[in-house]
């Protein structure tokens, strides 16, 4: 029966931790499988990430492509669909935005598009809207102010 006193791993389960550097009877005696001489052979050593030996590291052999553009503006979509659950006359702005969890925080550039319908009189205060969107708003009897 199986108990607590009895308990043992599998035959083969655990294996013995290797002894480096205890003699040629071992087999990792002497130079405890580090080889001869040279960075690797010597205690402390790490290679640095992208470190090929001396060779010109693959990073750097690739040309460099493309760019990053500084100035580029990354606004978050908001659809008029999203935009429907809000009740008549409401002032919808980015406090009322974060309020209803369509944006994250009020750093975020706001774009409203064009998708879906929408008939709700509601005054909307964003960065950005789609010239569909701003028709299909006002079209419903809102106010678009940018």
């Amino acid at each position: 029966m199986l108990r607590l006193n009895n308990l043992a791993p599998s035959e083969g389960a655990r294996k013995d931790k290797k002894r480096i550097g205890r003699g040629p009877g071992s087999g990792f005696g002497k130079t405890a499988g580090r080889g001869h001489k040279g960075a690797r052979s010597r205690s402390g050593y790490t290679a640095k990430p992208g470190f090929e030996g001396g060779q010109m590291p693959l990073h750097r052999r690739l040309p460099k492509r493309g760019f990053t553009n500084i100035f580029k503006k990354s606004y978050t979509i908001v659809s008029l669909s999203d935009l429907s659950r809000f009740e008549d006359g409401t002032i919808v702005d980015k406090a009322q935005l974060i309020e209803s969890g369509l944006i994250a925080h009020t750093d975020e550039l706001v774009k409203v598009l064009a998708n879906g319908e929408i008939s709700k009189s509601i005054t909307l205060q964003v960065d950005k809207i789609s010239q569909g969107a701003k028709a299909k708003i006002e079209a419903a009897g809102g106010v678009v102010k940018e």
